[in-house]
């Protein structure tokens, strides 16, 4: 049976309560899941551990105030249209179980806890055709561009923090009790991981989410923090401009004076640097200390280098 043609259940989950598949970015797919409520994406904000969207934009978000609109990256894009395909290949490692799409669910108590997993799993055994009303467990498929962030294949702490988050969200959301990974890395590394639900983080994360939300409610907006997507939905708070001087505390002047002076230095001192590591490879490709890569030098056609990258953050297949 395809499992483009396959819709969940409605008691697929024993504490779930299905709301219904929406289209990604659509007006109903925006509705059920902004508001007074918590979804598996945005947990990882609440706790601070998500690399997307810090805790001060979250709660602008929630409160109804302005954030910067969503951009399609590269990334996001071809996650999206992979994921057909990684789950397909996870379907093929898993005779006997049948992963369906899930569609977005909330938890039967807590009306304000949601989720849209990937696929919902189901037992499937050889010769039958009907799918079970119940879901076993759950599937998330995911793509990187590089594996810094993930354990080898099977490994027990082999999912990165967010994504545990995410998935400790859901399966507690679903009263479901197992999730399983596929992984495409780099375009060719396909890996598998397995995440059971533990009830003692799933209620750290559901305290947090209640702290998080009566903050909301209370109008108790989080410190600004150093992350990037805190710095831009501050930059779109403002609705218009006036030609005016503000006063603004002497300490908060000289963090920002003292912060400018540092950087500049930081600056020198990285170029710096990468002219010592970079006259270190000479006519090379690498730097390394001992097994561990440092840096990569990118060479123009004539020999001469192009750039010097950091090698944990490049896109350089190892």
């Amino acid at each position: 049976m395809s499992t483009e043609s396959i819709t969940s259940h409605p008691y697929a989950a024993p504490e779930g309560v299905l709301l219904g598949h929406f289209t990604p970015g659509s007006t109903a797919w925006d509705e059920v899941r902004n508001g007074l409520c918590i979804t598996a994406t945005e947990i990882a904000a609440v706790v601070g551990l998500s690399p997307w969207m810090s805790r001060f934009t979250l709660w602008h978000k929630k409160s109804g105030l302005n954030v910067a609109p969503f951009e399609m990256t590269p990334a996001i894009e071809w996650g999206n249209r992979l994921e057909d395909a990684v789950a397909a290949k996870w379907q093929d490692e898993h005779p006997g179980l049948l992963a369906a799409p899930a569609g977005t669910w909330r938890n039967r108590e807590r009306e304000w806890q949601r989720a849209t997993p990937d696929r919902l799993v189901y037992p499937q055994p050889e010769g039958e055709f009907e799918i079970p009303d119940r879901a076993d467990s759950l599937l998330e498929v995911k793509t990187s561009p590089m594996g810094d962030d993930w354990g080898p294949d099977g490994a027990d702490d082999g999912v990165p923090v967010w994504y545990r988050c995410q998935v400790m969200w859901q399966m507690d959301a679903l009263g479901l009790r197992r999730t399983d990974f596929g992984v495409l890395i780099s375009g060719h590394d396909y890996r598998e991981y397995v995440v059971e639900y533990d009830e003692g983080e799933a209620k750290i994360l559901r305290d947090a989410a209640v702290k998080f939300l009566d903050e909301v409610r209370a109008g108790k907006r989080p410190p600004i923090d150093g992350a990037d997507d805190t710095y831009r939905t501050i930059r779109v708070q403002p609705d218009g401009f006036d030609d005016v001087d503000v006063e603004i505390p002497a300490e908060d002047a000289a963090r920002y004076e003292n912060a400018q002076a540092a950087s500049k230095a930081a600056v020198l001192e990285l170029t710096a640097a990468k002219g010592v590591v970079l006259d270190h490879i000479g006519t090379g490709k690498r730097a390394v200390v001992g097994e561990r890569r440092i840096a990569y030098r990118i060479p123009k056609p004539d020999g001469t280098t192009k750039s010097l990258n950091p090698y944990k953050t490049s896109k350089e297949a190892a």
